[in-house]
């Protein structure tokens, strides 16, 4: 026992050197070991950004509609670029609704069955209902303001609306029961029911 092999040597008057043996050495406690550090890398949040403008910032003229009556050659009605990261693994394809704010929650823009294995929109989205890119998109048609497929821009030259564009991960690769002729608010219900996460950035016009 190692009590007695400390006793022992407490004892001893010629001052000879004493060492634990082995077995002294297997029957004493382990010393407590400190784990090592190695916590889980923590899963980046869903979060959608433009290049365009900063959150809550204001939107470029490039991005206003054309259709305000300002006459404006700068106003181009080109949707603005956006990335996204952090979706649900489980995703299968995403889609993007534009919403005024500060009207009635109006429907700007939807394009969806754009394919998970995707993550940014380029500016300038064909105004089409299929475009080129991203390839498999499709985009429902816009009745207002303007008659196209597609990116509808700010429409507020008398005030300063609020734009939401909302990401959402879907849990269909395809929303098959939509096609061309479907209206955007059945496109957003669809794209509300198929939804199993989403993230959003707003910006000023």
């Amino acid at each position: 026992m190692i009590t007695s092999r400390v006793l022992f040597c407490a004892l001893l008057a010629a001052g000879t050197a004493c060492t634990a043996t082995a077995a002294d050495a297997a029957s004493a406690p382990a010393a407590p070991t400190r784990a090592a550090s190695s916590p889980a890398a923590s899963k980046a949040a869903f979060s959608l950004t433009s290049s365009a403008f900063r959150p809550g910032g204001m939107i470029p003229k490039v991005h206003l509609c054309t259709s305000d009556g300002s006459g404006d050659p700068g106003q181009k009605n080109e949707s603005p670029p956006f990335a996204w990261t952090g979706g649900p693994a489980e995703a299968k394809s995403y889609a993007i609704i534009m919403r005024d704010l500060d009207n009635n929650a109006l429907l700007h823009w939807i394009i969806y069955d754009i394919p998970a294995t995707v993550g940014s929109l380029p500016q300038n989205v064909e105004h089409v209902y299929q475009p080129t890119v991203p390839a498999g998109s499709r985009q429902v048609y816009y009745r207002g303001s303007a008659s196209l497929f597609g990116y509808q821009g700010p429409c507020s030259p008398s005030s300063v609306n609020t734009y939401e564009f909302t990401v959402y991960a879907l849990n269909k690769a395809t929303l098959s029961e939509l096609s061309s002729n479907s209206s955007i608010r059945t496109a957003a219900q669809a794209i509300m029911k198929a939804s199993i996460g989403s993230t959003a950035v707003s910006g000023e016009s």
